[in-house]
């Protein structure tokens, strides 16, 4: 069956208004479902971790909860959800285990093979060229870090995803839903991801988790 073409949206949420409706959006279920299997998955390769895209923090606050010993620098490329993501540590009070830092791909300002664990939600589907990750990913993590990615995948028609966006957020603002929708047009499919990581030489597996999100994850070499 064909799937639709991918669609662009804009690879930063710049707008205070609509930085400030995602973080106020539950996404509750899906953060603490990649928190969990993380743990599970990656349990001696959470010391000194890299979350990219991290936006307004809830990914990084849930993790730095269930792992006290963890140290996390959390990059986004956006002031406005890097400033949401610096009140929010402010607010958990865990400054002294969690940096923020607005930063973009490629070419983020870090040491380079100093991450023990590379972490990203829900950014993928924003890189217009999503090669910037992997190989930021290989650039900054130690050999036998963990790479471990959560994103959307692309529907198979704008009818679908309308239908995703009514299911899952039928009652959240309208700014949001629209850019759930948006979102959802301009993520890779399964296939596309695969071909991405192949082409990345990285060993990183691609699975489907639930009917709208995949999971990346594998070790550096």
């Amino acid at each position: 069956m064909k799937v639709m073409e991918r669609v662009l949206e804009p690879e930063l949420m710049t707008d205070e208004q609509q930085a400030l409706a995602y973080a106020k959006a539950d996404f509750s279920t899906s953060n603490q479902w990649y928190v969990d299997h993380l743990l599970a998955d990656c349990p001696d390769q959470l010391g000194n971790v890299l979350d990219i895209g991290c936006g307004p923090g809830d990914v990084m606050l849930r993790l730095a909860s269930a792992r006290p010993s963890v140290r996390i620098t959390a990059i986004d490329g956006s002031s406005a959800m890097i400033e949401l993501a610096r009140k929010a540590v402010k607010s958990a009070r865990l400054e002294q285990r969690v940096t923020t830092l607005q930063g973009y791909v490629p070419g983020l300002p870090l040491k380079e093979r100093s991450f023990d664990a590379i972490l990203s939600k829900d950014l993928l589907h924003h890189l217009p060229d999503p090669t910037v990750l992997w190989s930021e990913a290989r650039r900054l993590g130690r050999r036998g870090a963990a790479i471990y990615v959560m994103d959307l995948m692309r529907p198979e028609s704008p009818q679908a995803a309308h239908d995703i966006v009514e299911t899952v957020a039928r009652d959240e603002l309208p700014i949001l839903k629209a850019d759930f929708y948006a979102s959802l047009c301009a993520a890779f499919t399964l296939e596309e991801t695969k071909a991405q990581v192949s082409q990345s030489g990285l060993p990183l597996k691609v699975t489907q988790v639930s009917d709208r999100h995949m999971v990346i994850k594998g070790v550096l070499p």
